[in-house]
């Protein structure tokens, strides 16, 4: 099999592509010129897949029950899924959960008119883990924006979401899905779907939306906490972060540096971080403490809080952000998510290297020979194979500290070729 991706050896995925626009007269999201633009990319660079997929465009449905259905029958595709949302959001009044506009919902029949958030998050909790991917382009109401800027476990439900919610704009103006039209731009000017870390990142660069009061979820976004529910917050800004490193034990033909959990001194691009101010509390202790314990999801919630505020303040190409892209990265090894680490690693790099790192400066390589370590343990020929275009393309820049690792990893993809 050759790396450019040319041969057809992974699974068909499927596309699910839903938008509705409140109804009325004047709407506040503009989902039409969204739509046409990702219906237009090619479906194998919709789900990431090299065979082709199905895709299923559901535009201003009306009923609730019909959008179940369509949730339900993407959720027993087989491959890849892509689900992709476009609408408003409202609180019902009763349980005060969120809420997704749809054609006939008034204010007075959200529970009975509206789609609530948490059937859509609960249809893809049986799907093998890192199989589903949920996009959304949001903009909530003024009860909505409320609750969901300061909870944002109550839109995550444990999904894998990328994406951005939008405050109520002004009375009569539209939100334009600047990120929704980005990303469609992306992915119809790639061969291949690039990491899902890098591709938000660039859309949402793109689009503007790095700061202000728009709040991005970037794959692993805040949840709650397992002591006590209350959602981890993040710090106001990013003169908070503390520069630090997280390692992970040596193994493996691409080896990372070897240490633990614990900070380190701060590479080149991180020297201007300062220490948490007088009574910040430093996150990377609470790291530690829950990924020994095997808290996994609670210690990636509380880097992804960081990393949002970070993405805010500096933007996804910053020494703060990309420091806890890689600080999530390890955490996902350490889950044994080596898939997903590896993905995490490729974003590092291709962060540093748009940011204006040389290709051989040491923190560069790290993050290459590392997403390169963890490929290596990837056992899953599919998500293997996914990974490879992007993994090569950077091997191809980096060459890192073994020069042989490009014709390793051709090795190893043609022997996943020979996996069906």
């Amino acid at each position: 099999m050759a790396i450019n991706g040319a041969a057809d050896h992974q699974n068909h995925g499927c596309a699910l592509l839903l938008t509705s626009a409140p109804p009325g007269r004047h709407r506040v999201l503009d989902t039409s010129s969204a739509l046409p633009l990702l219906a237009a990319v090619p479906p194998h660079i919709l789900t990431g897949t090299r065979s082709g997929g199905s895709v299923v465009q559901l535009v201003d449905p009306v009923d609730a029950n019909t959008v179940t259905t369509h949730l339900h029958t993407a959720a027993a595709a087989p491959g890849p899924l892509l689900v992709y949302v476009c609408g408003q959001l409202t609180l019902d009044r009763k349980q005060r959960l969120p809420h997704l506009l749809l054609g006939r919902t008034t204010a007075e029949t959200v529970r009975y008119t509206a789609l609530p958030w948490h059937w859509l998050a609960a249809t893809f909790q049986q799907r093998p883990p890192g199989s589903t991917t949920v996009v959304c382009d949001l903009v909530a109401d003024e009860s909505a924006w409320q609750l969901i800027s300061t909870r944002p476990d109550q839109l995550t439900g444990g999904l894998a979401l990328y994406g951005v919610l939008a405050p109520p704009p002004p009375k009569r103006e539209t939100v334009a899905c600047g990120y929704s039209r980005a990303l469609a731009e992306l992915l119809r000017a790639a061969e291949v779907r690039p990491p899902l870390e890098r591709l938000h990142q660039e859309a949402a660069a793109a689009a503007g939306l790095t700061g202000g009061r728009q709040l991005l979820f970037g794959g692993w976004p805040p949840q709650r906490s397992h002591h006590g529910g209350a959602p981890v917050e993040p710090p106001p800004a990013a003169g908070a972060l503390a520069p630090a490193q997280p390692q992970l034990p040596a193994a493996g033909p691409v080896p990372p540096h070897p240490a633990d959990l614990a900070p380190r001194a701060a590479d080149s691009r991180s020297t201007a971080l300062a220490a948490p101010p007088p009574g910040a509390a430093d996150p990377h202790a609470a790291i530690r403490e829950a990924a020994r314990a095997g808290r996994h999801t609670e210690a990636a919630a509380i880097a992804a809080a960081w990393e949002q505020a970070a993405l805010r303040a500096a933007g996804p190409s910053s020494a703060e952000a990309v420091h806890w892209v890689e600080v999530r990265a390890d955490l996902a090894m350490l889950a044994q998510d080596t898939g997903r680490a590896c993905e995490l690693w490729l974003t590092a790099a291709s962060a540093r290297l748009m940011g204006g790192q040389d290709t051989e400066d040491e923190a560069v390589i790290n993050a290459v020979d590392r997403a390169h370590h963890c490929w290596s343990r990837v056992t899953d020929p599919a998500r293997a194979r996914q990974l490879a275009p992007e993994l090569a393309r950077l091997r191809r820049q980096v060459v890192g500290h073994q020069p042989g690792a490009l014709s390793a990893l051709q090795q190893r993809l043609d022997a996943l070729g020979a996996v069906r």
